[in-house]
């Protein structure tokens, strides 16, 4: 069988059609008769091009196939002669000359001017209904005479309809269309399709088009096509082949309620749903035979619509309808202003809750990706290696005894600071750190160290002024909620047994806030002389070896601006729960004065305020506590607040993500616009229902004139005879 369908293109050729349409490129040939004025658009099978047809001054479109190496060239000279049969018609997109001898092919067609019916759908998402069934109306009508000349398009869907200077449609793309004396089946398009059609043993017939009519009115009354959803569409990406595809889309219709979203329209009438549903019905006895039961149904409908007798319409309606617009529209206005900003809050508060969750969610990607970088260097045979030879050196054991005395004297221990610096001992494992801090494909960090065991640290990248101190007070060593005072000493079993995230602490040199990520070394050894025969293994902790990062690295907002942005905090026990970390005001004050004053650290967000614990009222009123500061008047306004708490290895690290926008930014000027919107519509739809009521007390008026003398006529005859 020789079966056809409508073609795609690989993900390849699509970024090759999306690559060539973005630049214009000069004619591929000049055409006797054509004058080519300018680059419309390209594909992965040649360009568009508008001309201008010399002999006539109608403007055309001209497409060479110049990349035609995968063109199904069977089914474009099927299309050019169902268009050449179907010319003059004016519901059809005309074709104008072919030339498939020239190099490279093309064909001209006339140049539709407004697009198609796709586009428009996409920049307005749904049509009015009146639109929606003067367009549905001449589609019908081009149809019914395609088929009147025996000619069934196969593949009606919104890409396929063009709108011309005028907005009226044309029908396109007949590369899948068939003569009604043709057994050959055509698939069409997912959605638009009807479910027999869906069959590679199929037949054309006219009901496949009445199915596909009723799909683009229902996908231009709801902005989409009937039966896809997501889930629709997922099942069927599942399929792994052709057949089975179009089988699960068959079913999938069969077993599938009957669409309803058209019936929920604002304006779509009963009559209008019904002949929506004769077009859809998946049982083709139920199905419109063709597209003039269409075209009945809606000259009947539009008939019945017509009878709507103008004494319906009492006098008293339309100025009782006035006066409750007088004395309730205060009341109206007002609640509908009420429930807008309560609507636009909450998806408001909704969309900060997802940028909160997202933020949160890398900075734990990045937690966790400087925790796996310390502990693989940490499992590395090779760096506890390099570490136990460098701590067992003779010269490193002793400056570690005597520099971990915490009676020496400042100027002792810096004395011997300076010379185990400069210990050649200490060089191999100092030169493993540097190239860890320039390794490009190693996380992105302020320091790399090693602190031994009992605190002293041996080795920073880069070398700075910490060497050779005793750290084992910090929490990144002995693990503890917060740092001890510099003198404490840390006893064999005080230091951390697994990756730890850090207290915070302010760093002197980067003027910024810094967490350390740190893991303890270990490394395996033979037990000692005695113990076990010598031959057991024993597992001797070297130290730790960790990171310093900057924490405003950790947030990640997409669009922030000053209205709308993400700021950090640390809500662990201790004398820093509630530390705002990371602040757009904090980048300011660097830029200025290249550090942070001091006084910020007293800044603290209590448990009520912060937006994750606090009520609603907290979150749709949040007040950022640095307004509190002179430095901080910019962002004393009305903030809209979600936060999230961060995690690392299924663990909550503490840290809280606080995602805040400016209630002016994201609800004040759109309610602005719409309460003035709302006020000059009730105006206008005063002024209307005003308008209309006079016109119809004027035409009821009329209308009695003309039936009484209609009636004084008729009787005066009458009269005159007796």
């Amino acid at each position: 069988m020789d079966f056809q369908r409508t073609e795609n293109q690989s993900s390849d050729e699509q970024s090759r059609a999306q690559a060539l349409s973005l630049k214009p490129a000069r004619p591929p040939v000049q055409l006797p008769g054509y004058e080519l004025r300018r680059f419309l658009g390209s594909g992965a099978y040649g360009e568009v091009w508008v001309a201008i047809d010399r002999t006539t001054g109608r403007q055309v479109a001209i497409k060479f196939y110049a990349h035609g190496g995968g063109v199904d060239w069977s089914m474009l000279a099927r299309e050019v002669e169902k268009l050449a049969f179907l010319s003059a018609d004016r519901y059809v997109v005309q074709l104008l000359d072919v030339g498939w001898e020239s190099q490279p092919r093309y064909y001209v067609m006339e140049y539709v001017e407004q697009g198609s019916l796709e586009d428009r759908l996409k920049r307005e998402q749904t049509l009015p209904v009146r639109d929606a069934v003067t367009l549905f109306r001449d589609i019908a009508v081009g149809l019914l005479h395609a088929h009147g000349k025996g000619v069934l398009h196969c593949d009606l869907k919104p890409a396929n309809i063009l709108l011309d200077q005028d907005g009226r449609p044309r029908l396109a793309d007949f590369g899948q269309s068939r003569l009604s004396s043709e057994q050959t089946p055509a698939l069409g398009t997912l959605f638009y399709m009807a479910p027999e059609q869906a069959d590679l043993e199929a037949v054309p017939d006219v009901q496949w088009d009445v199915y596909a009519l009723g799909a683009l009115l229902y996908c231009m009354l709801t902005g989409a096509p009937p039966y896809r959803t997501e889930a629709a569409v997922a099942q069927l990406d599942k399929m792994t082949n052709l057949e089975e595809r179009l089988s699960r889309y068959r079913k999938l219709i069969e077993d599938a309620p009957p669409p309803a979203a058209h019936r929920q329209v604002p304006g779509v009438d009963r009559q209008l749903a019904d002949i929506v549903d004769g077009c859809l019905a998946s049982d083709r006895a139920r199905r419109y035979a063709n597209v003039q039961e269409v075209l009945d149904a809606l000259r009947e409908r539009q008939k019945q619509r017509s009878r709507r007798p103008l004494m319906a319409l009492s006098l008293a309606g339309p100025a009782l309808l006035l006066l409750v617009m007088a004395i309730f529209a205060g009341s109206w206005f007002s609640t509908a202003m009420d429930e807008s900003d309560e609507v636009l809050r909450m998806r408001a508060l909704e969309s900060n809750s997802f940028a909160a969750k997202y933020v949160a969610t890398s900075v734990t990607n990045k937690f966790e990706e400087y925790a796996g970088a310390v502990e693989d260097v940490a499992a590395s045979y090779r760096f506890q290696t390099l570490l136990a030879s460098t701590l067992d050196a003779p010269s490193i054991v002793e400056w570690r005894e005597r520099m971990n005395d915490p009676e020496l004297s400042d100027a002792e221990r810096e004395a011997l600071r300076e010379q185990f610096v400069n210990d050649p001992a200490r060089q191999p494992l100092q030169d493993r750190l540097n190239e860890l801090l320039a390794d490009p494909d190693e996380v992105h960090v302020e320091s790399w160290f090693v602190t031994a065991a009992g605190g002293l640290q041996v080795a920073r990248a880069p070398v700075g002024g910490t060497i050779g101190r005793n750290y084992g007070w910090r929490s990144y060593y002995h693990g503890d909620i917060e740092d001890h005072e510099p003198a404490w000493r840390p006893g064999e079993s005080d230091h951390i047994q697994r990756t730890n995230l850090s207290a915070v602490y302010y760093s002197d040199v980067t003027h910024r806030w810094t967490v350390t990520i740190s893991t303890p070394i270990y490394i395996d050894e033979p037990a000692p002389s005695g113990e076990a025969g010598g031959e057991a293994l024993g597992r001797r902790f070297l130290g730790v070896l960790g990171v310093s990062a900057d924490v405003g690295r950790f947030l990640d907002l997409p669009e922030a601006s000053r209205q709308l942005f993400a700021v950090l905090v640390d809500w662990r026990d201790g004398p820093n729960k509630g530390l705002i970390l990371q602040h757009p005001l904090f980048e300011k004050l660097r830029s200025a004065e290249n550090e942070v004053p001091e006084r910020f650290e007293s800044y603290h967000i209590e448990e009520e305020e912060l937006p994750a614990f606090g009520a609603l009222s907290v979150r749709e009123r949040y007040v950022d506590p640095l307004s509190r500061d002179p430095e901080g008047k910019d962002y004393d306004m009305h903030w809209l607040a979600e936060a999230a708490p961060v995690g690392m290895r299924d663990r909550d690290t503490g840290f809280v993500v606080i995602v805040q926008q400016s209630y002016e930014g994201a609800i004040g000027n759109t309610l602005e616009r719409l309460r003035q919107r709302l006020f000059s519509t009730s105006l206008v739809a005063g002024a209307a229902i005003a308008l209309a009521t006079t016109i119809l007390w004027w035409l009821m008026i009329r209308s009695f004139g003309r039936q009484r003398r209609s009636a004084a006529q008729t009787k005066a005859p009458v009269a005159a005879a007796k």
